[in-house]
């Protein structure tokens, strides 16, 4: 059977809009695989294994490759195949600055234009959260904190700037691993959700933009701790 070459990744998508539909499916499916962690890092992604899995060609599974490499979660390796995508330590850092200066606007916009419901909803995840700490549920956790930030990001009404936020958790949620469970690191990343929240109840800009920066570069600086523990 044909394997995935170059030419089949970069050819442009003249695809039907019944199996670009199937792609989208399918590729909804296989992201939610690797950000659950059921795919990690470098592991290769097999053309044929998916078709039979989900019980389709392999048409509408290559065009979701394709898509996942557009979105920075797999990468085509010439001559070998499709791979999840590995991110270095160098590369999470510059993401994670990137992700700072995103987050930190969207904390002012939040602070701008919060609604109360808003800011009950997020209080009400950051009680959650210390919950999970208490039970030592990192998964919970995490979870919870990727509802808190999209909280934020309703919070600030910008789809554009929450589009590649987004984009950029997804590409940081491969690298998560090192960083997650360590109760110290999440009792203190907690402690800034609150500042956090509380500066968009108060309606203060600058405090929102300060504490929304201050916690993902502090994020950037417990990852890079973390790492360094485990290398």
């Amino acid at each position: 059977m044909k394997a995935l070459n170059q030419g089949d990744l970069s050819t442009p998508n003249t695809q039907p809009l019944g199996v670009r539909s199937l792609a989208m499916a399918l590729r909804a499916e296989i992201e939610k695989m690797i950000l659950q962690g059921a795919m990690p890092m470098g592991e290769r992604l097999n053309e044929n294994h998916f078709a039979e899995k989900f019980q389709v060609s392999r048409g509408p599974v290559r065009e979701a490759f394709r898509s996942l490499v557009e979105a920075g979660l797999v990468e085509f390796i010439p001559n070998r195949g499709v791979f999840v995508r590995q991110m270095d330590l160098g590369q999470a850092v510059q993401a994670y600055e990137v992700r700072a200066a995103l987050f930190s606007h969207a904390g002012r916009l939040a602070a701008a234009r919060r609604r109360k419901e808003e800011v009950a909803r997020m209080r009400g995840i950051v009680h959650d959260m210390n919950e999970s700490i208490e039970k030592r549920d990192g998964e919970g956790y995490y979870q919870l904190n990727l509802d808190l930030h999209a909280a934020v990001m309703t919070a600030a009404r910008n789809e554009r700037l929450a589009a590649t936020y987004q984009g950029l958790v997804k590409e940081l949620h491969l690298f998560r691993v090192a960083n997650l469970g360590r109760g110290d690191h999440l009792r203190a990343s907690n402690v800034e959700h609150a500042a956090m929240v509380e500066a968009i109840a108060a309606g203060d800009e600058a405090a929102a933009y300060q504490t929304h920066l201050d916690h993902v570069m502090n994020a950037r600086e417990r990852v890079i701790e973390a790492h360094q523990k485990n290398t």
